[in-house]
């Protein structure tokens, strides 16, 4: 490892598996100091916690329902009070997609979606901008979107909704943010092999049939979504915000073809 992260301190949504795991090694890997973040799977959190003191660097592990103003500034002043300061957002922490057609969608169902992907990357971005304008600025923020930001799917109005405003989230806050050097950017993965696809993952037939429609044939590993994320949190990307960065082995190139 390079060491590109040393000295900095990282707080990860949803760190407690996936591409939220895999990201909080890598970032310890890097040199980083991690905030490992869960909502119900304290295990899996502290499976993290171990895995980034493995590699040498502290963690502490906070818990809190991210859609909960204030269980987000309580997890934030848990964060601060372990470290002093934070250097790196990961908006990571998410719901997928219900698979309800809009006419039969209950408004919980949407709220949770809505209220998760969308609230939560703000209630968390909010405070973290207002901590690095204390600390003078810098700092690197990072959401966790989707193809689905710009790909629809019948189906997934609520999902598709909700990573289509965290784009114009990260586009607005990259503005405001800049006169800070404070970095704005989305990662936009297509199939990854973590919880959301577990049937992918316990079903090699299903696998198969499903990246059918990657050029890739083959859905990415969390690994893959992690070291992307590292060279967006590092000062390689200095000069890089309001973008996207789409991780997909082509997936979004081959949904045109065929029309």
């Amino acid at each position: 490892m390079t060491g590109r992260l040393a000295g900095k301190t990282a707080l990860i949504t949803g760190s407690d598996s996936g591409i939220g795991q895999a990201t909080a090694i890598e970032f310890s890997r890097e040199g980083a100091d991690v905030v490992v973040h869960y909502l119900h799977d304290h295990a899996g959190a502290d499976h993290t916690r171990a895995e980034v003191e493995r590699a040498g660097r502290r963690a502490v592990v906070v818990q809190g329902d991210i859609s909960v103003e204030h269980q987000v500034e309580a997890m934030f002043d848990e964060a601060l009070n372990a470290f002093g300061a934070l250097d790196i957002l990961m908006n990571n922490a998410g719901v997928d997609a219900s698979g309800t057609p809009v006419a039969d969608l209950d408004t919980a169902t949407w709220d949770r979606a809505i209220r998760t992907n969308v609230y939560g990357a703000f209630f968390c971005s909010r405070r973290f901008v207002r901590h690095r304008r204390d600390q003078g600025g810098n700092g690197k923020i990072i959401n966790i979107t989707s193809i689905h930001q710009e790909v629809a799917r019948a189906g997934g109005a609520d999902y598709d909704t909700s990573k289509g405003a965290l784009l114009e989230f990260a586009k607005s806050l990259a503005l405001e943010v800049a006169p800070m050097h404070l970095n704005v950017n989305n990662i936009g993965p297509g199939m990854v092999l973590t919880p959301f696809n577990q049937r992918a993952i316990d079903d090699p037939a299903y696998l198969e049939e499903q990246v059918q429609s990657i050029p890739f044939k083959r859905a990415a590993q969390p690994t893959e979504i992690a070291k992307l994320a590292v060279f967006l949190a590092s000062a390689d990307a200095d000069y890089v915000t309001g973008s996207t960065y789409f991780i997909d082995g082509g997936l979004m190139q081959n949904q045109g073809q065929g029309a």
